[in-house]
């Protein structure tokens, strides 16, 4: 626990930064809540004291007066106790739930900033549970915990000092049964917050293995994998029973065991209080030995209050420890992927809207007067800016990559595509026609080489503005929860209905969306499962159509259409493709015949390049995928 309670510092202080005042209030409040409950046993010693001479005197009216006031300050110290308790806990609760809403708000944005390297390496599941499980444990922390020990440990050092200055015997009995507690918590505490560690990390387990196995429902019945699933799932399960059984087993019997303990001691306490008071033993307290002077009633019957308020405390802080566990382990995951770097962005070439001045050079303007895209390159020598047109010209110089240093992927990959020309990629599953794409994106950056975008190097380019310039169409659809609409805009977002409904004729999608009960407005799942998987790849063109890129990647475009739909979208993607560099990767090669170049891929070399009649007169690689389609067909 040691090695990771410094996540819990962090988190405090983040905690405090966010809304410094009213934790200071809250602070303030559990101060004042502690110390007023402290007055009390100090007004219950003073009130029996004077009790106890008044009955000795056989008259009460010389203590009226002292009497009355102690009684006031006893009822006052119990209103400002239970208002300062009021108070911090009111505080506390909505604060902590405000500063959930904003940690999770900052983990969200912080994962949108994740290269796609994060998500390729760490399972959805497991995130997702760092937003739900992990944030929940900061929330039991934040809210009582931390509250909970902080009265615990004033009141703890108050009622100490009382003690010691009412009797350094009595209290002596209680140390080495607040010794005995301590004792039993490291014990017990320690073997529970272990498991409950466990326990946080066996649930991000399951959890990423339940998300795995709704995504691939479809392919676990199809193959009627049923029952590998249930048994595998009823691994992760026994595991988590057994880690939480042994969590809560230990948790469960530290509660009773310091509750006897400290009734235990508090019998002794009492015993030992009254052989004092009848042998009239003389006194000794933190002030010093007093010889003539011995236990009163009055301290006897304030000192056993106060045993119970320091046992109490003690155990109260000892049933921290498993919330503390429980939020050592989900702290340490949240600032884990707070802790991820960012995607790094050197770049500063940027996208801007512009138009041709009187002069024929190109300057920016608004969306209303823009008549075409162009690159805004600021020059840091000379401190000059330049635009540069956006046509669509990509060339790769000598590219080399891999997904780790220690494979290589791509070997000295060079092409050029210029604008309006249609570039298509064929090769085995593996060859590398997506990875050439990812990089053209940046979602990877290159071991060696260059890539250039209009002739700027595309590591000067910003990767939001490159991107915000690359149309994409993949293989596996995406859509979102929400309208037809509102997924056709999410190519543009300040794209109008008018173009929406444009684009959906451009993708001949219009005709299938026109016959949905609410044509564009109707709501479909973020699965799709609402509409057939063709029509949502028709929607993912239809997306890439409204967004106006100069430059388009279909990644086998339409494998999830029928021969007839695609032959009716290829003709729709003639329009959508006019004038555009394209990047075509198919394994149908009958949709990139009219390609200007084709670029046959294996194991990361372009070993063939050229238009379809050149590769099929070679007689090659292509010629024999192309043949043997055309047997099969």
């Amino acid at each position: 626990m040691k090695k990771n309670a410094h996540v819990l510092i962090r988190c405090i202080v983040d905690f405090f930064k966010a809304h410094p005042l009213a934790l200071s209030i809250a602070t303030l409040c559990v101060f004042i809540s502690a110390l007023g409950a402290i007055v009390a046993p100090l007004m219950v010693q003073n009130v029996t004291n004077l009790i106890a001479e008044a009955i000795k005197a056989g008259s009460f009216e010389a203590i009226r007066s002292d009497f009355t006031t102690f009684l006031i300050v006893l009822i006052c110290s119990y209103v400002v106790a239970l208002a300062g308790g009021f108070t911090y806990s009111q505080i506390t609760a909505r604060f902590a739930q405000k500063y959930m809403h904003e940690l999770r708000c900052r983990l969200f944005n912080h994962m949108e900033d994740l290269p796609i390297r994060y998500f390729d390496t760490h399972d959805k599941g497991e995130i997702m549970s760092t937003f739900t499980n992990d944030v929940d444990t900061i929330r039991q922390l934040l809210s009582q915990s931390i509250t909970t020990i902080l009265i615990c440990s004033v009141t703890f050092i108050s009622v100490f000092v009382i003690m010691l200055i009412s009797s350094v015997y009595l209290t002596l009995i209680v140390v080495l049964g607040a010794i005995a507690m301590i004792l039993v918590t490291k014990n017990i505490g320690g073997r529970s917050a272990k498991n409950f560690r466990a326990q946080q990390e066996v649930l991000a387990k399951e959890e990423g293995f339940v998300e795995e196995m709704m995504h691939g429902l479809k392919v676990i019945k199809s193959f009627t994998h049923e029952k590998q699933c249930k048994n595998d799932f009823q691994v992760y399960v026994t595991n988590l029973q057994t880690v939480s059984r042994d969590a809560n087993k230990f948790a469960n019997i530290l509660m009773p065991i310091m509750g006897n303990i400290g009734n235990i001691l508090y019998i002794i306490v009492a015993i030992v209080a009254v052989i004092l008071f009848i042998y009239d033993v003389p006194s000794l307290t933190i002030t010093g030995y007093h010889a003539t002077e011995t236990i009163s009633i009055g301290i006897i019957v304030s000192f056993l209050p106060m045993v119970k308020q320091f046992t109490n405390n003690v155990s109260e802080v000892a049933n921290q420890v498993n919330p503390i566990a429980l939020a050592i382990g989900g702290t340490s995951r949240v600032y884990q992927l707070l802790d991820e770097e960012k995607e790094v962005d050197n770049g500063y070439v940027t996208l801007v809207m512009g138009k041709y001045d009187d002069n024929g050079n190109i300057v920016e303007c608004n969306r209303k007067e823009h008549t075409l895209w162009a690159w805004k390159h600021p020059h840091t020598a000379d401190g000059s800016i330049t635009y540069t047109l956006l046509q669509g010209d990509i060339r790769m110089f000598n590219v080399d990559f891999g997904y780790t240093p220690d494979k290589i992927v791509l070997h000295d990959v060079s092409l050029y595509a210029k604008p309006g020309q249609k570039i298509a990629f064929v090769g085995a599953t593996g060859a590398g026609k997506t990875t050439i794409t990812n990089l053209i994106n940046r979602f990877y950056d290159i071991a060696d080489g260059k890539i250039r975008y209009d002739g700027i190097n595309i590591n000067k380019i910003k990767k939001k503005d490159l991107r915000r310039s690359l149309g994409m169409v993949l293989q596996d659809t995406n859509l979102f929860s929400g309208t037809i609409m509102d997924n056709i805009r999410f190519g543009r977002l300040d794209a109008t209905d008018e173009e929406c409904i444009e684009a959906a004729k451009l993708a001949n999608a219009d005709s299938f969306i026109t016959r949905l009960p609410q044509g564009y407005n109707t709501y479909i799942k973020g699965n799709g499962s609402s509409i057939s998987q063709g029509q949502a790849q028709l929607l993912s063109i239809a997306r890439a159509a409204v967004s106006g890129c100069p430059v388009l990647i279909l990644d086998e475009a339409t494998s999830s259409i029928d021969t007839r739909t695609e032959q009716i979208v290829l003709k729709g993607m003639e329009n959508l493709m006019k004038g555009k560099t394209v990047f075509l990767i198919a394994h149908r090669l009958s949709t990139i015949q009219d390609a200007e170049a084709i670029m046959v891929l294996d194991h990361g070399k372009i070993i063939e390049r050229g238009t379809h009649e050149e590769l099929i007169k070679q007689k090659g690689v292509y010629y024999q995928l192309y043949t043997g389609a055309f047997e099969l067909e």
